[in-house]
């Protein structure tokens, strides 16, 4: 683990691990602080995670460690020796709007950050662009992410259909998606998680699709049923989540399906030469 991100190095710690709730919590807290956190009391990272400092002693244990210090003793074995800032922390000069951007490009370095194993996303990119037709499904807050792909996705894809809508057919149209031969299918997962995302993810498992999923957090409800899950975190410092990490991520997987589909090229200069034909954009 080494050569990772403090953020990758913290998902490693947790994967695999059968954690509550409450216990999801402090990781999530954990990840999105990962510079910050081998120095954290835990105190202060109960304060952080919103839960009583006795969560954060049997979360500990939970992991394999006799008690707090020990955890926090493994960490700082594994980060960095000092605690990274966060742009906009205890900083009055910005204002509430201000802080919201900072916020975001923390989010964006976080990615960043896991970006530097490039593994997973060139595996989605391979799993995505090998499935025909490819569904895409993003209900509520995340069905522009869905769309905004699918969008993108159909331009070299030769079968995309997105699922912005829920209801009793969305079944119906996961089972015309895995007869027509869809192998995978790719969610875009936000808070608040609707329960019928959760369901439609196990069902398309049960018919035997390979679930890839974009979700704000390793933790996130979807994780159990998502055969690779990639988080980008949503910035919660205005009324409404903003996803900024979610849709460039959303760009990312699809130039790593561009990379697997050997016509993509080929198709987005059709598509060039058809738009000017038509005169379809004003520039």
């Amino acid at each position: 683990m080494s050569g990772s991100s403090p953020a990758a190095r913290l998902q490693q710690l947790f994967e695999g691990r059968r954690l509550t709730p409450t216990q999801r919590r402090i990781a999530h807290s954990m990840v999105r602080r990962a510079g910050d956190v081998p120095f954290l009391s835990s105190v202060e990272l109960a304060e952080l995670a919103g839960v009583s400092q006795p969560s954060v002693t049997r979360f500990a244990v939970a992991l394999g460690f006799d008690g707090y210090p020990a955890l926090r003793k493994h960490l700082r074995e594994v980060a960095p020796t000092e605690p990274v800032p966060v742009a906009g922390d205890g900083d009055d000069a910005y204002n509430e709007y201000q802080q919201a951007v900072l916020g975001e490009i923390e989010n964006l370095r976080h990615l960043a950050e896991l970006l530097a194993d490039p593994g997973p996303v060139e595996r989605a990119g391979r799993l995505l662009a090998a499935s025909r037709p490819l569904p895409v499904l993003g209900l509520r807050a995340a069905s522009s992410q869905a769309r905004g792909f699918g969008y993108f996705a159909a331009k070299v894809h030769p079968d995309v259909r997105v699922l912005d809508e829920g209801g009793s057919m969305l079944r119906d149209r996961i089972d015309a998606a895995r007869r027509a031969g869809a192998s995978a299918l790719i969610c875009f997962a936000l808070p608040r998680h609707p329960k019928e995302v959760v369901d439609a993810l196990a069902y398309a498992q049960e018919q035997g699709m390979t679930v890839v999923s974009v979700a704000d957090s390793a933790f996130a409800p979807v994780a159990k049923y998502s055969d690779l899950l990639i988080p980008a975190a949503v910035g919660t410092g205005l009324a409404f989540d903003t996803a900024c990490a979610p849709m460039l991520l959303g760009r990312v997987l699809l130039e790593a399906m561009c990379d697997d589909l050997p016509d993509a090229q080929a198709r987005l200069e059709e598509f060039d030469a058809r738009a000017a034909a038509r005169g379809l954009f004003v520039e």
